[in-house]
Order: structure tokens, then C-alpha cells, then sequence
């Protein structure tokens, strides 16, 4: 028997091997033990005011009811804290931390602090389906001042859609490339969104870091093959978080609202409604500002029989931290390379045979 390592790399990292051969084995059976999930939270206040200054003892997370230990913390564009090393045991850097008096003083240390998105990769996926004839450089526009609003070491790709997905740009850390991308897209064919979505999605699933996708929606899906529900379910176990931006022409259209909202609050996302094309850059800028605010937390979990859905339940610890509203992902499904095969590639290595 030869065992494959799958890298389901950002979020969630899965190793898994299945028997290969004659007829006597079975091939359905897939050994497989979650090694790092990563979670993006998101704290705010009663009036939608962002939290900061949050330490990893504040955080609990519950996986199926079993409580976790925090292994690295981030808060915002902040440096990586590692707590634990990945047999569980705490790191230097946890012990150095827990005797330090000047505990928040440590978390800061070369952080640029709340606002930056240092380490981000952002995928725009650009409505340019038929819908999208009236108002298309309005859009375009909101679109670029996004793209130069995120600084630091964050990269950006800009993807397109209608029935087919078009990768314009791929992810790159020079803004020009994309900037120009932007201004080379064109209206075209029916909307698709769903399969262009879960394409997205599967290719994000590649990298590892904290990774967004950003939709502009100037309409309903009228041509995909896809359902919504596979598309964020997908997201969720992959860490990829999904912003949704939708004009008025999709938002008069029920059906399309109620997906937009649920997919987005499944990932952690969010999902905005612009009543007129000049809400877009208040929209997309909302969205730049939430991914500055993100702590990332990531934990490896305990033995855990449960080889389907898992839930994640992120909790405030404390009664002055109760008032605060925590908005992240809520589970993942493990997963193999089957389901991350697309036209992007999961890495298989085969390891000694046995």
C-alpha cells in the first residue's frame, strides 16, 4: 500500500492515504486526520465597532463539543504568535509570554497594528455577464480604488465572470498588473455565478494564509449547474472566506438575496446590498477595513472519530466580554483531493510504499 499526502493548504491542512490495487481492496476506504484548522474572527460591539487589543486567552474554541487549545494567534496585519508546537506543547514563545507582565506589549511587537492586511490573499470575482451593460465603469472604478486601498504584503487576483470563469489576473502582489486587468474586462454572456464561485474557491483552497473572496454581483444566477449550498460549504472547510457585493438589480431579486446573505455569513463574510452605484466604494472599503480587523486563530484538534461535518463554536471568555459579537465560520467538512480537483491541482506525494 503506498500512502498519499493531501495538502488542503490556508485553513485547514488534511493528510489522508487510500488503498490502491486489485479488486480485494477498497477503494473507498480514506484514512484521515486533521493536522491545523485556521479560523478569521471577527469582534465587534453593540454599534458594529470592531474590538482590538484581544489575547489568546480571551478566545475559546469548541470543535463537536471538545474544547480547544489555541495553538497561533494574530490580531489584524499583526506578527504570528505561536503557542503551541504541534505535539501540543507550548512553545517558547508561550512561555515567554504567560511570565511577561507586558503581555499585550509582546502581542504588538513588530506589528503594524489593526488596519493592515499584511499576508492576505484577495480574489475579486468581477460580475461581466449581461446584467452588468448599465453602470460596467462605475464598477470598474470601485473595483480599482479597492484593489489600491490594499496595502502592505497582501496579493490580489482579479477573476471574471459570466458563463465561463476568465482568470484576468492571477495572484500577484503588483497592483498595476491587476489595476490593468480591471480596465480590460468586458460585458458579455448569461450569469454563472456559482460555478465560476466554487472554481474560485478551489483555487484559493491551494494557498495557505488568510484568503478572501470578494464577488461583484450585478444580478441573479441564470446559467449555473452548481448549487449555492456545495459552493459554501466548500468555502467553509476550506478557511475561505466570502464577501458579497450586490446592486439593486440583484437585490430586487429574492431568491438571489437570501443565497448572498447565507453563503456569506457561513464563511464569516458578510454581504451588502448597494442601492445606487455610488455605495459600492463604501461597500468595498467595508470589506477592506473588516479584513484589517480579523484575528486568526488556528488550533490542532483533539481525536475526534467524526469524519463529516464538524462544528466550530468561537466563544469570549470573561463577563466584561460577553457584550461583544464574534463572527467567524461555523465547522468544515473534512475533505480529499477528489473534491479540491478542478483546474487547479492538490499536491499528492506519495510517501514509502508498504
Amino acid at each position: 500500500m503506498k500512502k498519499y499526502v493531501v495538502g488542503l493548504c490556508l485553513t485547514l491542512l488534511v493528510f489522508g492515504s487510500s488503498r490502491l490495487g486489485g479488486a480485494q481492496d477498497d477503494a473507498s476506504r480514506i484514512y484521515v486526520s486533521v493536522v491545523l484548522v485556521q479560523l478569521n474572527v471577527a469582534v465587534t460591539d453593540s454599534k458594529g465597532n470592531y474590538v482590538t487589543g484581544l489575547r489568546p486567552e480571551d478566545f475559546q474554541i469548541i470543535e463537536d463539543k471538545t474544547p480547544e487549545k489555541i495553538a497561533t494567534f494574530e490580531e489584524g496585519g499583526g506578527p504570528t504568535i505561536h503557542l503551541l508546537d504541534p505535539s501540543g506543547k507550548p512553545t517558547r514563545e508561550a512561555v515567554a509570554l504567560a511570565g511577561s507582565s507586558n503581555g499585550p506589549a509582546l502581542l504588538k511587537a513588530g506589528s503594524s497594528g489593526p488596519g493592515s492586511i499584511s499576508g492576505a490573499n484577495v480574489f475579486i470575482l468581477f460580475d461581466t455577464s449581461n446584467y452588468m451593460y448599465r453602470g460596467f465603469v462605475f464598477a470598474q472604478d470601485s473595483i480599482a480604488d479597492f484593489i489600491r486601498s490594499l496595502e502592505g504584503e497582501s496579493k490580489v487576483a482579479l477573476y471574471s465572470y459570466s458563463r465561463d470563469l476568465d482568470r484576468v489576473s492571477t495572484l500577484s502582489g503588483d497592483r498595476s498588473q491587476v489595476l490593468r486587468a480591471v480596465r480590460s474586462t468586458v460585458a458579455g454572456d448569461d450569469a454563472a455565478l456559482y460555478n465560476c464561485l466554487l472554481m474560485t474557491v478551489k483555487d484559493a483552497s491551494q494557498l495557505t494564509g488568510k484568503k478572501a473572496i470578494v464577488v461583484f454581483s450585478n444580478g441573479p444566477d441564470n446559467a449555473s449547474l452548481v448549487p449555492p449550498e456545495d459552493v459554501a460549504e466548500l468555502a467553509q472547510s476550506t478557511g475561505t472566506i466570502i464577501y458579497m457585493i450586490s446592486t439593486r438589480q440583484a437585490e430586487a431579486e429574492p431568491v438571489s438575496t437570501a443565497v448572498f446573505e447565507r453563503m456569506s455569513k457561513a464563511t464569516g463574510g458578510k454581504a451588502y446590498f448597494s442601492r445606487s452605484w455610488r455605495d459600492e466604494k463604501q461597500a468595498f472599503a467595508s470589506i477592506r477595513d473588516d479584513l484589517a480587523h480579523l484575528y486568526t486563530l488556528s488550533y490542532y484538534p483533539a481525536p475526534n472519530s467524526n469524519n463529516g461535518w464538524r462544528n466550530i463554536t468561537v466563544k469570549l471568555v470573561g463577563k466584561n466580554l460577553q457584550k461583544y459579537h464574534v463572527r467567524t465560520r461555523d465547522g468544515y467538512r473534512l475533505l480529499h483531493s477528489t473534491q479540491l480537483s478542478a483546474s487547479s491541482t492538490v499536491n499528492a506525494t506519495p510517501e514509502a510504499a508498504q
